[in-house]
């Protein structure tokens, strides 16, 4: 099975996996870039990180305590996508959807 067949025959793993590792990696990339850009910086990258994480972050926010710094909810948020990508895997695996290695390992 080639890359193009197992994502056209898993396409409702390979989607949402992709999703939530862009989320992710999207949410540290912005912890990292806060650490040196103040919160209404112009920046275009920053607000392109802002604009895609503040949906998700504000969910993220309302289970979270008001007390803890915006910093903190955005490495909260990486955690939660970071756990959702693997109980995706998991349940599809359960379920025996998710794409398995090709070939017999002994």
């Amino acid at each position: 099975m080639d890359i193009a067949d197992s994502f056209a025959r898993y396409w409702y793993f390979h989607l949402p996996n992709f999703v939530l590792a862009a989320l992710m990696y999207t949410m540290l990339g912005r912890f990292l870039l806060g650490l040196f850009v103040d919160a209404d910086s112009p920046n275009y990258i920053w607000r392109f990180f802002c604009r895609l994480t503040d949906p998700v972050l504000t969910a993220i926010a309302t289970v979270t305590p008001k007390a803890v710094p915006p910093a903190i909810v955005w490495l909260f948020g990486f955690v939660w996508m970071f756990w959702l990508r693997i109980v995706l895997h998991y349940t599809l695996l359960v379920l025996n959807l998710a794409p398995r290695l090709a070939g017999g390992g002994s």
